[in-house]
């Protein structure tokens, strides 16, 4: 995972970050790969840490990232 160590969040924003990573993670089929999360989790950070607050949104990216994703 990239380095997110100047990151700060309040408790609100780590709890719809939560929510974000585990709605995406919901709509993913079986198995999930730890890939898979990693991509969906760095892009909710990086996404949150420019501001955005909305679940869906934050979801929504994250979810577009990971099909432009390269397969490994």
């Amino acid at each position: 995972m990239k380095n997110f160590s100047n990151a700060e969040f309040s408790p609100e924003v780590i709890e719809i970050m939560s929510a974000a990573l585990t709605a995406a993670i919901a709509t993913l089929p079986e198995p999930v790969h730890a890939g898979h999360v990693d991509v969906l989790a760095q892009s909710i950070l990086r996404t949150a840490n420019a501001g955005e607050r909305d679940v869906a949104v934050l979801e929504r990216i994250a979810l577009i990232e990971l099909q432009l994703a390269p397969r490994s």
